[in-house]
């Protein structure tokens, strides 16, 4: 269908816009060497909406293609017959240019892409929440100010707020009181202040019961319709009517998981992370950002301040505090000492000299001693590392690991030639924890051919076990080295833990918070809350005890966090206590890590941690890349990436049994943007080429060891 004649000039081209006719799109094309604004021609038709900010649709290489129309021009560099924008998708700006530079310096700093990085700034476009009319903003009533006020607490806490309060940009790091005080209410109280300043705030919280805890402490705080709590689970429609609200300054404060340090609050005065330790702060999308260190860029273009909190403290946070672009708040010592909880390390000397068996026993008498006195005046907490009922077994007689014995569930052996016919039928995958009838074998008897190898684990008390890889029951398992068909347990789970408790305690209720529910609250009630890390509910009035459970699965970890992370999930979960409360830890107390909860002090413990990667050279001291991939990808790509002068490359080594190789890249803290620089180049030449392997860059991961 031809446009009409008003649309065209008389040779059939496409009357440009009256005024600046030149758009600038970024398209929505993950490939490296793309990664820039392209220019497109604004038709007539098209000036009244296309404004910078809109979602348009433009043709690219011969295909309709998204994109963001970044900003209008008068003319363009390009000296060829410009493209024309095929249409506008909606009105609506939803890209500011405040998160459209930010999520190019997010790139930048994780060698990714821009397209990549608005994937994750700008959710998906609900067309009927677009189309609503949006509800008339009530005027603000806020509630009366705390008072006292939870900041009082900390020296630095009321200059803080003042600085929030005039319009200043203070930069914090945390270290969150245990007990009755939380940490809910002292972030609403920040938010309040830069509220009562005229500015907005953006709150990153690890997971949706945190979000919850903020959300009602905001609410008392705030008032009824001052903010908004973004979370996963809401539903595409209400996520984004409530994003919505953000964008078009309906509201000026939100609280969410990860994907809300891209909120668009207009005004920004505060960025505020909570926990930044926990690792569901770092994406798991490419580029791979970590809410702290995007909020704390955001916090740096916007000049706005930013609070960083938590029980425990982090090198990242740490280092920041030791270059002085942030300051501590802490509260005295005599407060600390008479809100912390009183620790018991398992492994004492003189307690051992009492019970021998302690040495041998998952839960020494010490441990029965506090939860059997904690229970006498409400609910006691048992932390558990490891979920599920015994996620690893070993053989009873020579010790070795209980590992799968029957043969992959399908082989590429097994691939018949295409077209010609279909896998066996008993190659089919059987449904999770199904028993697969394998012929009969004797002790010992090796399976001919490949076998799984997965780890087995059991279910429950009267299960046979399973495989933790193919998901198939072997209830026929005999050791491979010994032919004993006896196994025993390495790794107690939650669930075994929370049924030995439940023997021993048989009057007393017993409640399990982990993967397969959550529990946000449990009341003041006497009961036994067995809980994983990071999934402990806040009791009514805070427990009146606590045991810590194998301190050793979480110290033994090969990870260069293990000792920062031990801290951060035991004191979480001492924070929950009353204050003075009994806490016992299974652990060693000549530990670091044991004496950084003994003394309640995390900063002493944090900043021994960021002096030893810096001796041996890991983040945040240095920044680092690591290059994943088939071997001979990640050997080409390093021997082609313009790598700074300094750079150092360690590896690569292989990583798995497919192939696949690592290497690592570090430089210098000062070197970091040009180490992304490189490596972004280095993956755009590859893409231009077409090379078919793909090398998985990441920048200051997470999971380094």
């Amino acid at each position: 269908m031809r446009p009409p004649a008003s649309e065209k000039d008389t040779r059939g081209a496409v009357l440009p816009a009256p005024e600046n006719p030149v758009a600038r799109v970024v398209v929505d094309s993950p490939l490296p060497h793309l990664d820039r604004p392209f220019d497109y021609l604004v038709p007539a038709k098209l000036h009244e909406t296309a404004e910078p900010g809109v979602r348009v649709r433009v043709r690219f290489a011969g295909k309709l293609i998204d994109g963001f129309l970044l900003e209008r021009v008068p003319k363009s560099d390009h000296e060829g017959r410009l493209t024309p924008l095929e249409r506008v998708v909606s009105p609506e700006r939803v890209l500011t240019p405040e998160i459209a530079g930010l999520a190019r310096a997010v790139a930048d700093r994780y060698a990714g892409t821009l397209t990549d990085v608005l994937r994750l700034a700008v959710p998906p476009r609900h067309a009927r929440a677009e189309g609503e009319e949006p509800k008339p903003v009530p005027p603000e009533e806020r509630p009366q100010a705390p008072s006292p006020s939870a900041w009082d607490a900390y020296p630095a806490g009321p200059s803080f707020l003042a600085a929030l309060r005039d319009g200043r940009a203070p930069r914090a790091v945390w270290s969150a009181l245990p007990g009755a005080i939380g940490w809910a209410d002292p972030i609403a109280e920040a938010v309040r202040a830069t509220l009562d300043g005229g500015r907005g705030a953006v709150v990153v919280v690890p997971d949706g019961k945190d979000v919850a805890l903020a959300d009602a402490a905001f609410l008392r705080v705030l008032g009824p319709g001052a903010h908004v709590a973004l979370t996963a689970d809401l539903g595409p429609a209400e996520r984004y009517r409530r994003w919505l609200r953000l964008l078009r300054g309906q509201v000026r404060a939100v609280v969410g998981t990860r994907a809300a340090m891209f909120a668009p609050v207009a005004e920004l005065g505060l960025v505020a992370i909570w926990d930044d330790g926990d690792d569901l702060h770092a994406e798991r999308l490419a580029p791979y950002p970590h809410a702290r260190e995007v909020l704390g860029l955001r916090a740096h273009r916007a000049s706005a301040g930013m609070l960083m909190g938590g029980y425990a403290r982090t090198a990242e946070a740490t280092q920041l505090v030791a270059s002085g672009w942030a300051r501590p708040i802490a509260a005295a010592r005599t407060t600390i000492r008479s809100l912390a909880p009183r620790v018991r390390p398992a492994g004492e000397d003189a307690e051992l000299a009492k019970d021998q068996a302690a040495r041998q026993a998952r839960l020494p008498s010490i441990a029965w001693r506090a939860l059997r006195h904690g229970l006498d005046g409400g609910p006691v907490l048992v932390q558990v590392p490891r979920r599920g009922y015994l996620p690893a077994l070993a053989c009873r007689h020579c010790r070795a690991p209980a590992r799968c014995v029957l043969p992959p569930t399908r082989s590429t052996q097994d691939v018949p030639p295409h077209g010609q016919g279909t896998f066996p039928a008993q190659q089919a995958a059987p449904r999770l924890g199904t028993t697969l009838q394998e012929p009969a074998r004797q002790a010992g008897e090796a399976v001919e051919g490949p076998r799984c190898h997965g780890p087995l684990a059991l279910r429950g008390g009267h299960a046979a076990p399973y495989c933790r890889w193919c998901g198939r029951v072997d209830a026929d398992w005999r050791c491979p080295s010994c032919g004993s068909p006896r196994l025993r347990a390495v790794v107690t789970g939650a669930r075994r833990t929370a049924e030995e408790l439940g023997r021993a305690f048989p009057s007393v209720q017993v409640r399990t918070s982990g993967r397969d529910g959550v529990l946000a609250a449990v009341p003041a009630a006497r009961a036994l809350v067995v809980a994983t890390p990071g999934a402990e509910p806040v009791a009514e009035g805070g427990y009146t005890a606590a045991v810590l459970l194998d301190g050793w699965a979480l110290l033994g970890r090969a990870d260069l966090r293990a000792g920062e992370e031990t801290v951060r999930r035991w004191m979480n979960a001492a924070a929950l206590l009353r204050p003075g409360a009994e806490l016992v830890v299974l652990g060693d107390a000549a530990l670091p890590a044991v004496q950084a909860l003994l003394r309640w002090d995390p900063v002493t413990h944090a900043e021994r941690e960021l002096a030893d990667r810096a001796e041996l050279g890991f983040p945040p001291a240095v920044r680092m890349a690591t290059l994943t991939g088939p071997a001979s990808a990640v050997r080409q790509m390093i021997d082609e990436a313009r790598l700074p002068s300094e750079a150092q490359v360690l590896g690569p080594v292989p990583v798995d049994d497919d192939g696949q190789e690592r290497a690592m890249i570090r430089v210098p803290r000062a070197g970091g943007a040009a180490l992304s620089a490189a490596l972004k180049g280095a993956s755009g030449v590859r893409a231009a080429r077409k090379t078919p392997d793909v090398v998985r860059v990441s920048v200051d991961p997470l999971d380094l060891i």
